[in-house]
């Protein structure tokens, strides 16, 4: 079996599973860049893939080098009908910095453009995945509700957010300036891409003197935490997320810096 007959191979068993586009691409990139590593071996076996492993944690992160674990892993299994043990590398138990409820406050200030603005207010204020803010629809719009039907997110799994009630009136006038599908259109039509996205948000943090490193998923982790700070349960917090096991959600108690701040330390008592 040559290398593109492989390839055809594992997209048709990602498909016949319902992966997302998103694990599709992934998967068919790690494994096309395995298999071009591999391309002057005699045969591919769990040794080879140890070796490709150990050259490439030298210059990626855990996290990636899971993602490539988990593609090489299933194309062996389910294409190749071989059956490998690859570990997982142990992750760096790093937490992200989160933006401070002023810091949200300054970039969208500083954001004139309307529908930029608001992208900011929807991305923080309803705790959205990127990949979900791209996808919004007009008719996922429950104003009567005040609620956001987010349909087949990670996991394809549809959930409900709540419309903050400040931007409830900004939210239908900026829905009757297009007639787009799409809550966020794009110029040359369809919607945005998540790459724009991530530009936007880069730019309003520049222009907001923020030093720190801001990306449209800090925007997700700053609602969670803001919210456990303000005394939201955490079971809350999860479905609001959409997250399928509370450990994931759990993380955000460790993010959160309020019950180290609210310690009084000895010190103090002397």
């Amino acid at each position: 079996m040559n290398k593109e007959e492989m390839l055809k191979r594992l997209k048709q068993e990602l498909e016949i599973r319902n992966f997302s586009q998103g694990t599709i691409k992934s998967y068919m990139f790690s494994v096309t860049k395995f298999l071009e590593w591999a391309s002057e071996k005699e045969q591919l076996n769990e040794q080879e893939v140890k070796a490709y492993l150990q050259e490439k944690i030298k210059k990626n992160a855990p996290v990636s080098i899971s993602h490539i674990v988990c593609a090489i892993q299933f194309f062996f299994e389910k294409v190749l009908k071989n059956k490998i043990y690859l570990p997982r590398p142990k992750r760096n138990k790093t937490i992200p910095v989160i933006l401070t409820p002023e810091e949200i406050k300054r970039m969208i200030e500083s954001t004139s453009n309307i529908k930029h603005r608001l992208i900011l207010k929807i991305l923080y204020g309803c705790g959205l995945r990127v990949s979900e803010g791209v996808n919004v629809k007009k008719e996922d719009i429950n104003s009567t509700e005040n609620l956001i039907h987010i349909r087949l997110a990670k996991g394809k799994k549809d959930r409900f957010v709540k419309i903050p009630e400040s931007i409830k009136k900004e939210l239908e006038s900026y829905c009757s300036l297009n007639d787009s599908e799409f809550l966020f259109p794009s110029n040359r039509g369809g919607k945005l891409t998540t790459a724009t996205i991530q530009a936007i948000v880069e730019q309003s943090a520049k222009r907001a003197n923020i030093s720190k490193e801001v990306y449209p998923h800090l925007l997700r982790h700053s609602f969670a935490t803001h919210l456990l700070e303000q005394g939201t349960d955490l079971r809350i917090i999860q479905k609001l997320l959409g997250h399928a096991d509370i450990r994931t959600t759990q993380m955000y108690t460790q993010i959160s810096q309020q019950s180290i701040k609210n310690v009084r330390s000895p010190l103090d008592g002397l």
